[in-house]
């Protein structure tokens, strides 16, 4: 007989939102989590709010914040003398922000009377899941059914191995109790570009070596040649088409070999921080033995509703692929709660918002022109400079644009792309409108509150048809 009706292993975004949406359908639910604080006490959140999405938005805050002080404050009439950053009490105002987030999932898991089991968990046989618990403890557990969230950890380079001293991975470099002088990042995608752009506004030099010869070549080409201009004026040094051979720590300080082409050239840096990616987090949960199909990547496979090759055994999140994203995983959660009593949930992996949350933020939705050229659809674009957007103007912020892509036929949103103050909360009106299948007219027709950085997406919709009225 099972002891439950779900067991989700994994208390990250997309395991913590399964087991609270389970439980609030009426499922006998448990989760299983191994992740602990420094003091030995279970922290809920997984990767996203204990070393991941949350910490590095409050260093991401605190950074802007020192930065605009430095840089702009005097513009509007604020003089600021002996400015300073004490590193130690920005870093715990993150750990508190951490520390009240996993704290108040843990209270919703009680609100929801969802069991918390402590420990690693290894699949069994018939929907069994044996968890060790860090004392050496082992109880067996049986469910219905299994959702597996067990997430991603940081990718790693034979070339640069983490010693977590002076070469870190994101885990590390959000941990840091000083400025680095000369700071090296391997990878410009969002963990690295954000990583950077924390160091950075504090006083880093920052050097960022990326492999492939476009900067950013997953977003919007227009977009992405914005924000490289942008980055360089803040300070960043990106290198592309930088090909990283070695790295080697001596003298209390790392030389990063890489090859460009230019030929071989060397970075000598104080800390290394490498964020090329992430990778499936199976470890130990020996999925395979019980059937479960893992391909060669070391993703889960899934059908279109995360359903595994194993009957009522589900898997969500990073650790089957896609978007990387906490969102796309919560969601993915729900999907799978839902379906389990019967309900026709759906996923709309077409209108799932990214998110770079460098200053100006870079967010899209939907296709690039490039995309679109590829596979030979006729389209149309509307682009809105910032510059012109009164709301940005009075805060200080004008760098950036957006641009919409609607379908030069029918006149549906095809993509959203921006660049630009707030482009993480902007997105949202455009995965909205792409959700209910919108026209580009649709957005021009509603009316936006003046004066709003929400107008740019409006003049934006409007250049489909190319009648802007502010440019």
């Amino acid at each position: 007989m099972a002891d439950y009706n779900v067991i989700v292993i994994g208390a990250g975004p997309a395991g913590y939102v399964a087991a609270i949406r389970c439980a609030q359908l009426g499922m006998t639910t448990a989760c299983v989590d191994k992740w602990l604080t420094h003091d030995g006490k279970p922290s809920l959140g997984g990767t996203c709010l204990n070393v991941g999405c949350i910490p590095s938005k409050a260093l991401l805050d605190s950074s802007h914040r020192y930065y605009f002080l430095q840089k702009h404050a005097a513009l509007h009439g604020i003089q600021c003398e002996g400015l300073s950053i004490d590193v130690t009490a920005m870093q715990a105002r993150k750990d508190e922000v951490v520390k009240t987030l996993t704290k108040g999932i843990a209270g919703l898991f009680k609100k929801n009377k969802i069991t918390f089991v402590e420990g690693t968990a290894r699949l069994g046989d018939n929907k069994q899941v044996e968890v060790t618990a860090h004392d050496g403890n082992t109880k067996i557990l049986a469910a219905d059914n299994i959702i597996i969230a067990t997430g991603s950890v940081p990718a790693q380079i034979p070339v640069a191995p983490i010693d977590d001293e002076l070469i870190v991975d994101s885990t590390g470099a959000l941990a840091f109790d000083s400025v680095p002088k000369r700071l090296g990042v391997i990878g410009a995608g969002a963990i690295g570009l954000e990583l950077g752009c924390v160091w950075s506004r504090l006083g880093s030099q920052v050097t960022i070596l990326e492999a492939l010869p476009d900067f950013m070549a997953m977003a919007d080409r227009k977009i992405a040649a914005a924000a490289q201009r942008e980055l360089k004026k803040q300070g960043l040094d990106l290198q592309l088409g930088a090909n990283v051979t070695a790295a080697t720590v001596a003298n209390n300080e790392v030389t990063v070999s890489y090859q460009n082409k230019k030929g071989e050239q060397q970075l000598v840096v104080d800390k290394l921080i490498v964020a090329v990616g992430r990778k499936p987090n199976v470890e130990g949960l020996e999925a395979d033995k019980t059937g479960i199909q893992i391909n060669e990547r070391g993703f889960i496979e899934v059908e279109g509703h995360c359903q595994t090759s194993m009957l009522g055994i589900y898997a969500i999140g990073d650790v089957i692929g896609g978007p990387m994203l906490a969102h796309k995983g919560s969601e993915e959660g729900v999907m799978v709660a839902e379906r389990l009593v019967g309900q026709k949930s759906e996923m709309s992996y077409e209108t799932i918002p990214w998110v770079i949350y460098t200053s100006p933020e870079i967010a899209w939705v939907g296709k690039t022109e490039e995309q679109l050229k590829a596979t030979g659809v006729e389209y149309k674009v509307g682009q809105f400079p910032f510059a012109a957007s009164g709301r940005a103007r009075a805060h200080g912020d004008t760098s950036g644009m957006v641009r919409i892509i609607a379908d030069a036929q029918t006149d549906r949103v095809l993509g959203v792309h921006i660049f630009g103050i707030s482009a993480s909360e902007l997105i949202t009106e455009a995965v909205v409108a792409m959700e209910f299948e919108s026209s580009a007219e649709d957005l021009a027709r509603t009316i936006h509150a003046h004066p709003t950085l929400s107008e740019a997406l409006h003049e934006a919709a409007l250049g489909v048809d190319g009648r802007m009225i502010h440019a």
